[in-house]
């Protein structure tokens, strides 16, 4: 496994890095790994459908097809 090191890193971004740490019970090192894979990592692309049960109240009934479809043709 890799080391990386850091040099001059200011004392104040190093305990805001601390004080996060430990909001997520964990040390520096795994903070600095979370937050590089976070900002890294290749998001996995959303479909509609694993959206489902965001705001389902309001997508009650609704075809996701034909919503994306009406969508489209708006666009036009």
């Amino acid at each position: 496994m890799a080391v990386l090191n850091i040099k001059n890193l200011p004392d104040s971004l190093y305990k805001k890095l601390q004080a996060r740490a430990k909001r997520q019970h964990r040390s520096v090192a795994q903070e600095v790994t979370h937050l590089l894979s976070d900002a890294l990592e290749t998001p996995k692309p959303l479909s509609i459908l694993a959206l489902k049960g965001l705001g389902k109240e309001h997508w009650r009934g609704v075809d996701p097809s034909k919503h994306v479809e009406r969508e489209r043709a708006s666009w036009d």
